[in-house]
């Protein structure tokens, strides 16, 4: 694949140098190489004893931050354990099963708990955006300016963050997609806007996570485009229609990531194919350890591959 287009720098000007040399490098491997990810830390020796590697991206996750979850008692280590890996070399990838800032339904089967489904709160975002001075859209704030309270405590221990918020939108199935494009949109602008500007969090490196043309925010607020794909069981085809998608809705002209994954796509069809992931991050619990998805000799394979970026493999970054 000739990528002519790519620009190495991040969309934020006022990036970090960390940020900076992470989103180098991911452009200079860009179609030479995918990077290994798992999502869930507490996986990463169970790879290493199956596989002889380790993943060279994890995937945490900001959900049990939401302070709908932590004023019901919800506690999380994700921060601890995402500097951890930073500081092992190791690359640090973040979404947010944002919980809605209110209005949770809780009751059997929409418990709080599973307040980022759509069909477990009534929270509307389109009424929220559209008045700013009502509840609804001071709690949204408040979110956010408690999400960033922890990602200011990566910033300060000097971790780049691949930041993939609103992921899945497009799909509905989650608050911030459930009602249509353009809240969707509108709130991510939102959180560009104050992540960046007004709470200065120079280290993320921005994911956006819809294939659909009409969902898409703009060039000037996202750095990488990605997509979630959980084919059958054992189907480790390249997702080549996915990732062409993604390729036109870029024109091109972006890095493209497979942020969530079940079966892994398989590295040779990959290059038979001309699809060249940035990176696949696998799912947690049973699409990495059942057996089904990735089978142990699977996962082995990818991992030894030749093609594929493991933790060893990641350069000596400055920050070491």
């Amino acid at each position: 694949m000739t990528v002519r287009t790519i620009n190495g720098a991040p969309v934020n000007e006022a990036a970090t140098s960390e940020a900076r040399e992470l989103m180098a490098f991911l452009v200079e491997r860009y179609g030479k190489g995918m990077l290994s990810g798992q999502q869930d830390y507490s996986n990463l020796n169970w790879i290493n004893e199956n596989t002889g590697r380790k993943p060279a991206v994890i995937g945490f996750d900001l959900m049990e931050y939401s302070p709908s979850r932590t004023e019901r008692g919800a506690v999380s280590q994700e921060i601890r354990d995402a500097i951890a890996w930073h500081r092992q070399g190791g690359i640090v990838t973040l979404c947010w099963h944002w919980n809605a800032p209110t209005d949770l339904i809780d009751e059997p089967g929409k418990e709080w708990w599973r307040g980022f489904y759509t069909n477990a709160t009534t929270y509307d975002l389109a009424s929220a955006l559209a008045n700013p001075e009502s509840e609804e859209y001071r709690l949204l704030i408040r979110d956010i300016d408690v999400i960033t309270t922890h990602l200011q405590e990566l910033k300060d221990a000097g971790v780049p963050v691949l930041f993939r918020p609103l992921h899945e939108a497009e799909g509905g199935w989650f608050w911030w997609g459930a009602k249509g494009p353009e809240p969707a949109k509108q709130l991510y602008s939102l959180l560009y806007d104050r992540l960046v500007h007004e709470h200065k969090l120079h280290n993320l490196l921005w994911v956006w996570n819809s294939e659909k043309p009409e969902w898409y925010p703009g060039d000037d607020i996202v750095d990488i485009v990605s997509v979630d794909v959980y084919p059958e069981a054992g189907d480790h085809s390249p997702l080549a229609a996915r990732y062409a998608n993604l390729r036109e809705l870029v024109k091109d002209s972006k890095i493209i990531a497979l942020a969530e994954n079940g079966s892994i796509p398989d590295p040779k069809q990959m290059k038979e194919q001309d699809v060249h992931w940035s990176w696949f991050c696998t799912w947690t619990g049973g699409f990495l350890r059942d057996g089904t998805h990735n089978d142990v000799g699977f996962l082995k394979r990818v991992y030894n591959n030749e093609e594929v970026i493991t933790l060893d493999q990641l350069p000596k970054w400055s920050w070491l």
